[in-house]
């Protein structure tokens, strides 16, 4: 047979081209999102790298570029409008050409620039060689849509590329929780959105200005999709400042040193992290470690929905295997692409096990990442995924109980060994009418203040940081309330007994209760799980956290209170929700998905920040530790004695060390008596399908069999089909004509 005749004709290459240039639709390339490893070097990387060898000069450079990214962060954070720039849910970043990060600021989001290279490589791969795109000095890119790479929407990144002469070496990257997007419910994280279509902006990576100057046009069609313009218009311009900055920064550098030493730079520093964390890995020992979480609900309904992991280590490899995992939900906002989980354990990485190496994208690039297609941690593109932190949150608490098990048996450590941070943003999402006539709609920064996970020498930090940003701020309530109309009557404020218990106790989270005042029209959001079932666990025998309802006082004006009897607020909420202090209020409790909901003038919303897990045995806790506790008035005498068995004089608040000693060999012998052995504990205990009356959804035992809402609701790992799940509306309509139905019989028997 003629070679030849294989070989493409020009009309075959026509026709390929033809098929280039009239693409339907381009979407997420699964080429580019399934990746998370270095591009290929390149040529000038190749040159580069050969030409400049030294370590000294290339540390050099290295710390003048991430001095600009940490001047680019400190700007924005300066200078931005939405609450997430002022309080740091923010990062800067210095992408290779390729779009691989290379550096981020040192401050900020971390699994904002892990996520982020996606659209680079997006654009690169489509926009720089397309006619109508292109890419040049000067250019502004933008994006926010999860599928092409973040976490949900309401992130904004804005991307510049950098020139030295007609050199393309690297690019500038700027990323901000905005909060308000356009979305079906005001502030950016709407959990009733059904589709992807109402959860407000959905930007794949596309260029908004040129030469430096963004586009009137596009600024307007943003202004007007969103209920905030003027914050749009504002953080877009900051953004572009930022980037401009570091690509002064980076061209100051190619002027002292040349462009080729840049990108050596960039490519040498990402290649070392990479072999360092496979070097690392290599000395964790061998083996196997299976773990599991429960979100406890979708924001729309409780139900379970489990979070499977079985973390492997072989030799140089550290393998993710999430599958077994809750199949995806067609019409729920709480699915995690598998990009966003990836970013969200490469965050691990870079704060909880290896925060001694650069903040780089290769940290994770030697770990392998497994999941089931069309599961809640691989979603596909139809379905929405706003509220992706409600799988993806437990699925980094699965990661890191796995990995602090494996650190506690490496012989060389390079952070302490940490039981699990709290995981949610227990927080409120705020929107309407404020005080100066504006529509908003945003968060609270005090999410930020997720309660830190015991150390196994000591406790956890109270309230300290959230799982994504290690320097990130609570916000100032005074600067809040001349913005927004509702002020914390009590804020941050640590809440006896919220804490996690063992030899040494989780972070405790604060409480904060917060009323409007001078609004026409106001609500607020609380979407977190974990109202039901604990969402972080303790280590080696530690505690989990407690369960956070929100709490609602309807139908009362403590402002009033405050004017005509003040002595009658209570400042704790166990306390207003058990005394009941306000005559003829409405008094209840909710889970944690609560949507958008109107409130009058002085209602009382009240929620707790979560604690970190617990660390050892309760038994072995040091009893001056428990006084410390108590007489700091953050733990109660009843479970001082009740749970660590310590006995205080309630006179004096002194420790009784010999009646503490008899009443930890008394639990301990009673803990023998209620032993049981294993298989006699395992027959009464598992079972071999989830109860029938349990809305239960992923693996009960082998992971390529899964349910999706209970035992007769069988489906394979191989064919999962998007879950569907009725409109809670619908189904309290339902319940409410049953009820008819049954009064009905009732009077008409009678």
């Amino acid at each position: 047979m003629d070679s030849t005749a294989l070989e493409p004709t020009s009309d075959d290459r026509e026709l390929a081209q033809f098929f280039q240039d009239t693409t339907l639709f381009l979407g997420p390339d699964p080429e580019i999102m399934g990746h998370h490893d270095l591009a290929p070097r390149t040529a000038l990387e190749e040159t580069a790298l050969s030409q400049y060898e030294d370590p000294t000069l290339l540390a050099l450079i290295r710390d003048r570029l991430l001095a600009g990214a940490n001047e680019g962060f400190e700007m924005m954070e300066q200078m931005g409008a939405a609450p997430g720039a002022k309080w740091g849910d923010l990062i800067t970043g210095i992408y290779s050409a390729s779009g691989d990060l290379a550096i981020s600021s040192t401050g900020g989001v971390l699994v904002f620039s892990s996520l982020v290279h996606h659209p680079v490589k997006f654009i690169m791969k489509y926009w720089a060689k397309d006619p109508t795109v292109g890419v040049r000095p000067g250019d502004i890119f933008m994006h926010n849509d999860a599928r092409y790479g973040n976490i949900h929407n309401t992130d904004q990144s804005l991307l510049l590329p950098i020139f030295v002469g007609d050199k393309l070496v690297a690019w500038a990257g700027a990323t901000v929780h905005e909060g308000e997007n356009g979305a079906i419910e005001p502030g950016g994280m709407p959990s009733a959105a059904e589709s992807v279509y109402e959860e407000g902006l959905k930007l794949s990576p596309v260029k908004v200005g040129e030469n430096y100057q963004l586009k009137k046009d596009w600024v307007t069609y943003l202004q007007n999709s969103v209920r905030e313009p003027k914050l749009q218009y504002g953080d877009m311009k900051v953004k572009l400042f930022v980037c401009r900055r570091i690509e002064a920064r980076v061209r100051e550098c190619a002027e002292a040193y040349s462009a080729e030493a840049i990108v050596a730079c960039l490519r040498k520093g990402m290649e070392d992290v990479r072999t360092e964390v496979v070097r690392r890995i290599t000395e964790m020992p061998d083996g196997t470690v299976r773990t599991m979480l429960f979100a406890d609900g979708t924001l729309r309904e409780n139900c379970l929905i489990k979070i499977n992991l079985e973390l492997r280590k072989q030799g140089g490899k550290l393998i993710f295997d999430f599958r077994g995992s809750s199949p995806e939900f067609a019409n729920r906002a709480n699915n995690t692409v598998e990009a966003s989980l990836k970013g969200m354990i490469s965050q691990l990485f870079l704060t909880f096990v290896f925060p001694d190496l650069p903040r780089t994208q290769a940290a994770f690039a030697p770990v392998d990442v497994i999941t089931d297609k069309c599961s809640a941690l691989n979603s596909s593109y139809q379905t929405p995924n706003a509220q992706s932190m409600m799988t993806f949150f437990p699925a980094f608490t699965c990661a890191q109980l796995g990995l602090a098990k494996l650190m506690f048996s490496s012989p060389h450590k390079y952070t302490k060994v940490v039981a699990p941070w709290y995981n949610m943003i227990n927080t409120f999402i705020y929107g309407g009418i404020t005080q100066h006539g504006e529509m908003v709609g945003n968060l609270c920064a005090d999410l930020n203040g997720m309660g830190g996970g015991a150390h196994a020498d000591s406790d956890g930090e109270h309230s300290l940081a959230p799982i994504f940003a290690t320097m990130a701020d609570i916000g100032e309530q005074e600067v809040m309330e001349e913005e927004v109309p509702f002020m914390q009557l009590v804020s941050k404020r640590l809440m006896k007994n919220n804490m996690s218990f063992g030899k040494y106790r989780g972070g405790m989270g604060y409480q904060v209760m917060a009323a409007m005042r001078g609004s026409p029209f106001w609500g607020f959001m609380v979407t977190c799980i974990g109202s039901k079932i604990p969402n972080t666990r303790g280590l080696f025998g530690g505690y989990a956290c407690p369960t956070y309802p929100l709490c609602k006082v309807r139908d009362v004006d403590v402002f009033e209170v405050f004017k005509k009897d003040p002595g009658s607020f209570r400042y704790n909420i166990d306390e207003i929700m058990n005394e009941r202090p306000f005559r003829g209020a409405r008094y209840s409790t909710h889970h944690m998905g609560l949507q958008f909901e109107n409130l009058k003038q002085g209602e009382l919303y009240m929620i707790s920040q979560g604690a970190g897990g617990a660390y050892g045995d309760c038994l072995e806790r040091d009893p001056a530790l428990v006084k410390k506790d108590y007489d700091e008035d953050l733990l109660s005498l009843d479970v001082a004695e009740r749970i660590f068995k310590v006995v205080i004089d309630p006179a004096t608040g002194l420790v009784d060390l010999d009646a503490t000693e008899r009443a930890r060999a008394d639990e301990r012998k009673a803990r023998k008596q209620r032993g049981r052995s294993y298989h006699a504990f395992a027959k009464d205990w598992t079972a071999k399908e989830p109860p029938k009356n349990l809305p239960y959804y992923g693996s009960w035992d082998d992971p390529k069999h899964l349910f999706a809402g209970g035992p007769d609701k069988p489906v394979s790992a191989d064919a999962i089909e998007p879950i569907f799940m009725p409109h809670p509306r619908d189904v309290r309509i339902a319940q409410l004509e049953a009820e008819n139905e049954q009064l009905r019989r009732r009077i008409e028997g009678g």
